[in-house]
C-alpha cells in the first residue's frame, strides 16, 4: 500500500468519521443547535465538530496500533489459528469486564447486572455483522480478527467515555469511533489490491490481439 492510499484512508476516514458524530451530537441536542444556528451563534456546533473529529482521530489511532499488535501476535504464536483462538479468550473477557467493572463503577443499591449486559451484547451483535461482510469479502481467517478490532480496540478507544455514566458522552463517543472503524476494516483490504492488474490485463489483451492479427495474416496468404 502506497502513500497515496494511506493519505486517502486518513482523510476519508476523518471526514467520515467526523460527520457522523457531528450527525450524532446534533441530533441528540437539536433544539438547542438549531436555537443556536437561527441567532448565528456557531460555538456549540463547532464544539460538536471537534469533539467528533477528536474520537475519529483517536479510532485511526487505535487501528494502526491493532495492525501492529496483529503482526507481533502473529509472529508470535507462529500460527493464524492460534492467535485466532486467543483473540476469542480476549473478546469474551474485553466483553465480560464492561459489564462487570460498570456495575461496579455505576450500578444503585439492588440493581443487577443483566441491565449492564445490554452495552456488551450491542456491541458483540455489531462487530460479528461487520466481521460477517469482511470475511464475506475476502476470507473466512479474518473473521475473528475483525471482530476483535471492533468490540475490543473499540472498547479500549471508549474508556475515557466509559468512565463517566452519561448516556449523551457514551452516544457521541461510540458513534464516531464505531463508524470509523467499520470504514477502515472494510476498506482496508480494497487498497491492497494491485493497481498494475488493470495494466497486465491490457498488456495480455494485447498480446491476445496480435496473436491474432498474425494468425490471419498467416491464413490470408496464398498458399503454394
Amino acid at each position: 500500500m502506497n502513500t497515496r492510499k494511506v493519505v486517502f484512508l486518513f482523510y476519508t476516514t476523518f471526514l467520515i468519521g467526523t460527520i457522523a458524530g457531528s450527525l450524532m451530537g446534533f441530533v441528540l441536542d437539536w433544539r438547542t443547535h438549531l436555537n443556536d444556528l437561527m441567532n448565528v451563534q456557531f460555538g456549540g456546533i463547532a464544539m460538536v465538530v471537534i469533539t467528533a473529529s477528536i474520537w475519529t482521530v483517536i479510532a485511526q489511532m487505535g487501528f494502526f496500533a491493532y495492525l501492529t499488535i496483529h503482526r507481533f501476535g502473529l509472529g508470535i504464536f507462529k500460527s493464524v489459528k492460534l492467535w485466532s483462538r486467543v483473540q476469542i479468550v480476549l473478546i469474551g473477557f474485553a466483553l465480560f469486564d464492561l459489564m462487570f467493572f460498570r456495575h461496579m463503577a455505576f450500578a444503585e443499591e439492588g440493581q443487577g447486572m443483566l441491565g449492564f449486559a445490554v452495552m456488551p451484547l450491542l456491541l458483540l451483535g455489531y462487530g460479528l455483522i461487520v466481521a460477517y461482510f469482511k470475511s464475506k469479502d475476502t476470507h473466512w481467517l479474518a473473521f475473528i480478527p475483525t471482530l476483535f478490532f471492533i468490540v475490543v480496540v473499540t472498547m479500549v478507544e471508549w474508556i475515557p467515555a466509559l468512565r463517566e455514566n452519561d448516556m449523551t458522552f457514551l452516544l457521541t463517543s461510540i458513534v464516531p469511533l464505531l463508524v470509523a472503524n467499520t470504514w477502515q476494516v472494510l476498506v482496508l483490504h480494497r487498497l491492497h489490491e494491485p493497481e498494475s492488474k488493470p495494466a497486465e490485463e491490457k498488456g495480455q489483451k494485447k498480446g491476445k490481439t496480435t496473436k491474432n492479427k498474425s494468425a490471419n495474416h498467416k491464413k490470408a496468404q496464398p498458399s503454394t
